[in-house]
């Protein structure tokens, strides 16, 4: 076995150079093995880039696909009298909004994707709806939710993209949590008892506040903020 004379390392029997000084390798009582295969390449490649268009052309063939399919079954042969394939063709749809538009506009801003996403899982619950009859549950009871929740996440989406600390992003984030909670128990006690008696979600949301508030004091101690800071990166 042959080592470095300047830095030490074990060489391999093939190598005519040390691989991490470029020293060059003498030794007369083990020459070096041109036959053997070298334990590393000896020519540096690159792996091509995937072509993003073909990878979306693919994830829209794949899911267009399914999505005929599954209306056609259902349409001619499979329980022709009720639309269960709007289910699939309503993910299949869904996962297209989150897959295909990020994947081709890597530009796109955050809260727009958000918006997108916020869209597509409207559409989705609609057609559940029309399947199960439930154009008034979703007009009164899921649509107000989805909404609220949409127009939360893409305000957040839009704040965050600004640029802000790991404390404020936690903040914000728990803050969203806590009042997209509450909101939901505000609109199935409108659904069902067309009044508001706030229980369980105020208990999501003081929870969220106990969270919230040493986050706060974190941030507007610089000491405190700066030793998280470090701690963090550590």
């Amino acid at each position: 076995m042959s080592y470095c004379v300047n830095c030490g390392v074990e060489l391999d029997p093939t190598a005519s150079s040390c691989p991490l000084c470029q020293t060059p390798v003498v030794n007369p009582r083990q020459p070096v093995d041109t036959e053997l295969p070298p334990p590393f390449p000896s020519r540096r490649a690159e792996v091509q880039p995937v072509n993003k268009l073909e990878l979306a052309l693919l994830l829209t063939a794949m899911l267009g696909s399914v999505a005929v399919v599954c209306g056609l079954l259902n349409l001619f042969f499979l329980h022709a009298d009720r639309p269960w394939s709007l289910y699939v063709i309503g993910a299949a749809g869904m996962l297209w909004i989150w897959l295909v538009p990020p994947l081709l506009f890597r530009s796109m801003p955050l809260w727009v994707r958000l918006g997108l996403d916020a869209c597509a899982v409207g559409v989705y619950v609609y057609l559940i709806s029309i399947d199960l009859h439930g154009l008034r549950w979703y007009l009164g009871l899921a649509l107000p939710i989805i909404l609220t929740g949409g127009a939360i996440v893409v305000l957040l989406g839009f704040i965050l993209s600004r640029g802000r600390s790991i404390l404020t992003s936690v903040t914000l984030i728990i803050g969203a949590i806590g009042l997209f909670v509450m909101s939901i128990e505000l609109y199935v006690d409108r659904w069902l008892h067309q009044d508001y008696a706030p229980g369980w979600s105020l208990v999501v949301g003081a929870v969220c506040v106990a969270l919230i508030i040493p986050l706060v004091i974190v941030r507007r101690r610089p000491a405190l903020r700066d030793e998280v800071r470090r701690r963090f990166h550590m």
